[in-house]
């Protein structure tokens, strides 16, 4: 049933959109995957049997006691209402700080994934402290929370502990007086008190599976948290894009991220923006950070929803909600300046352009790459493990595997965002040939902050303040001398001095 639920869990994560990852942390997510689930299964491993044979023995026990007495049977089972309000109470209060305690253990473990990850970056800046000190932010919400779980359970066992030994003290008095009005035998008596634990054990023990059932009922809770989050769906009348040609037209497009926590809530990342790509031509967006570039390429891939009057983004003439997502993905290839990478060798991570590829469509795609010739200079060629995000792989060498994924899927449509940014002079020179076989025949969007690598585009659009100030080729653009000729000119007035000494 665990791993039944993990895989229910890890399919619905791969179905969120967007907007669910950016303000979610992996480790928490990872918490709700294992010790979530983990408590969840233990209370479906000892719950029914707790259940099935507490309520077997407190049925039966209380059928024996009345045979022996009534009046004392009645007695005691008028105080299991008082347990039972009890152990309501304190219920609550342990759900709640059960629940406290889950998130901050949540905390812990996404702190830990992003120190982890980071470590290189900490070393580096000689930063330990730090994270020390952000570690223990987690650490110190989890003590907190810890205490305040066991507190409340101290207070549950204890008041249900005094309860049930008061049972006892009633029993004893009561059936004193019985035996000393002559409604009861010394037999009887002596049978009944040493009979009456078995009524008790099994409501004491139902009463304290209370504590693992909190356990349990948190921890699926949070699993319904996630998987009540509505997935990403297609309309119903959405159907597949066949014979892609690439042509897009963006008419009249609004945009803003409504659960973002930057600083652009609520306002307009895009406004009002219209242009077209036509089949087969390469147009570059260029402008400041923050204008809406890359959201014009998470629109595209249908990343983000648009809202009903915000506009429309069409592929061949098409409204792209009215393209089954699949369909559409499968037709866009994106580079990216961040790349990823998943563990794994070199061979996994290019095949998973198109995961049916062959060895040589891999070596295939790898040569047109520009990434072939490297491969074969390691022990173990394309089974090289590249480690976590491939870390032991250069910039250069991360961004070429990338492109050979790219090459092996073969889309119709390509986004480059800022796939070269972050590269040094003969790395760039490398991969921007090999960005220049890619976009051969294939409509194409580029994101660039290097000019130099644009200025042969069909057309170059200049984004600003979520709108196109300026479009037209570089010859044109310079002439309006606008905004496109103050980014030229700030970026190449140093290098053409230099040339010129």
């Amino acid at each position: 049933m665990q791993a039944q639920m993990r895989r229910e869990l890890f399919s619905h994560l791969e179905k969120l959109p967007f907007s669910f990852y950016d303000n979610a942390e992996t480790g928490s997510i990872m918490t709700r995957m294992t010790n979530d689930l983990f408590e969840v299964s233990e209370l479906a491993h000892h719950g029914p049997e707790n259940i099935l044979t507490c309520s077997i023995m407190i049925v039966l026990s209380f059928s024996y006691l009345i045979t022996i007495n009534f009046w004392l049977t009645l007695i005691i089972f008028s105080c299991v209402p008082f347990l039972m309000v009890v152990s309501f109470y304190f219920r609550r209060r342990m759900r709640r700080a059960f629940e406290a305690r889950r998130k901050s253990n949540a905390v812990i473990n996404a702190s830990l994934e992003s120190s982890i990850t980071g470590i290189r970056v900490t070393k580096a800046y000689t930063n330990s402290k730090k994270e020390l000190e952000k570690f223990e932010v987690g650490n110190g919400q989890f003590v907190e929370a810890s205490a305040r779980s066991y507190q409340a359970m101290g207070k549950f066992h204890s008041s249900t502990s005094f309860i049930t030994d008061v049972f006892n003290v009633i029993i004893l008095i009561a059936g004193g007086l019985f035996l000393y009005a002559g409604k009861i035998t010394f037999a009887g008596y002596s049978t009944f008190i040493v009979s009456v634990n078995l009524f008790i054990s099994p409501v004491q023990q139902l009463i304290a599976f209370m504590e693992q059932f909190q356990n349990g009922a948190t921890g699926f809770r949070r699993f319904l948290e996630i998987m009540d989050i509505p997935e990403e769906t297609d309309r119903e009348e959405a159907k597949d894009l066949e014979k892609v040609e690439g042509k897009i037209e963006f008419r009249d497009v609004s945009f803003s991220y409504p659960e973002s926590e930057n600083e652009t809530r609520g306002q307009h990342v895009l406004d009002h923006i219209s242009f077209t790509v036509e089949k087969g031509r390469k147009v570059a967006l260029v402008g400041p950070s923050g204008g809406g570039k890359t959201t014009i390429c998470h629109l595209i891939p249908n990343f983000y929803k648009l809202e009903e009057g915000s506009g429309s983004i069409l592929v061949d003439d098409i409204d792209i909600r009215d393209i089954k997502m699949e369909s559409l993905r499968k037709s866009i290839g994106i580079v990216q300046q961040d790349v990823f990478l998943f563990s794994g060798s070199i061979a996994d991570n290019i095949r998973y352009g198109k995961t049916d590829a062959t060895d040589e469509e891999v070596i295939e795609a790898a040569k047109r790459a520009n990434i072939h010739n490297f491969v074969t200079t390691l022990e173990h060629g394309y089974d090289t493990e590249i480690g976590e995000r491939g870390v032991r792989l250069s910039g250069g060498q991360k961004q070429r595997i990338s492109i050979a994924r790219v090459f092996l899927k073969n889309p119709s449509i390509l986004i480059l965002d800022e796939a070269t940014s972050s590269l040094d002079n003969t790395a760039e020179v490398l991969i921007q040939q090999s960005l220049d076989e890619l976009c051969k025949d294939r409509t194409t969007i580029v994101v660039a902050h290097r000019l130099s690598t644009i200025r042969n585009a069909d057309e170059i659009a200049v984004v600003m303040n979520g709108k196109i100030t300026e479009r037209g080729t570089h010859d044109e653009l310079m002439k309006l001398n606008g905004k496109y000729t103050e980014l030229y000119n700030l970026q190449f007035r140093g290098l053409e001095t230099a040339l010129k000494v």
